[in-house]
């Protein structure tokens, strides 16, 4: 399987809705890549929304239920990750 698009919304500290587009000849060109970024970034947001995206859950998290959401962003009344 290879990932080739990922959306997401309001997942951690990753306030407002992204797209990361992994067909992009900058990411895709090289075979390999990284995630950086300073402390706070971002970066395991990222990992994430992947993970809520195939799994419905990631594991730093227990998930997304009708009672609670540890993966929703603070302050935010909703969120998704495809």
């Amino acid at each position: 399987m290879r990932i080739e698009k990922l959306s997401f919304c309001n997942i951690n500290s990753l306030t407002g809705k992204f797209e990361i587009d992994f067909t992009h000849p900058e990411l895709a060109g090289p075979g390999i890549f990284a995630i950086t970024g300073p402390t706070g970034a971002g970066k395991t947001s990222i990992l994430d929304a992947i993970a809520f995206a195939l799994y419905g859950k990631s594991p730093r998290q227990r998930g997304v239920s009708k009672g609670s959401n540890e993966l929703m962003s603070h302050g935010t009344n909703h969120c998704f990750a495809e």
